[in-house]
């Protein structure tokens, strides 16, 4: 199954100190970790939009659980609010749309 994740509404640095420990601790992990899960194929497509504080990904799961898992042990996911969407394969929607196409047909 794929979802489309997005995460946002990431922390500003409230000083230098607070930058370093947050980009150390947090966010140069979360990036290495969605590299590595590329890396895996559980990741098919990654970005940040520029210049918001705010991760987009397409995530590739064999559950719903599974892709809550990955997702909640990323270094930053406490510090973003997430939004996750199951996403239905454009063939599997493409037969369903036929079948109904082919009822009212009668």
């Amino acid at each position: 199954m794929k979802y489309l994740v997005s995460g946002s509404g990431g922390p500003g640095f409230g000083s230098p100190e607070e930058a370093k420990e947050l980009l150390e601790n947090v966010v140069h992990p979360s990036f290495e970790a969605m590299i590595q899960l590329e890396s895996e194929g559980k990741i098919l497509a990654s970005g940040l939009p520029v210049g918001d504080r705010s991760v987009v990904f397409v995530l590739e799961a064999s559950s719903h659980e599974e892709a809550d898992s990955i997702i909640q042990n990323m270094s930053i996911w406490p510090m973003l609010e997430w939004q996750v969407i199951a996403l239905q394969g454009v063939a599997e929607r493409l037969s369903q749309e036929k079948a109904l196409l082919a009822k009212l047909a009668g």
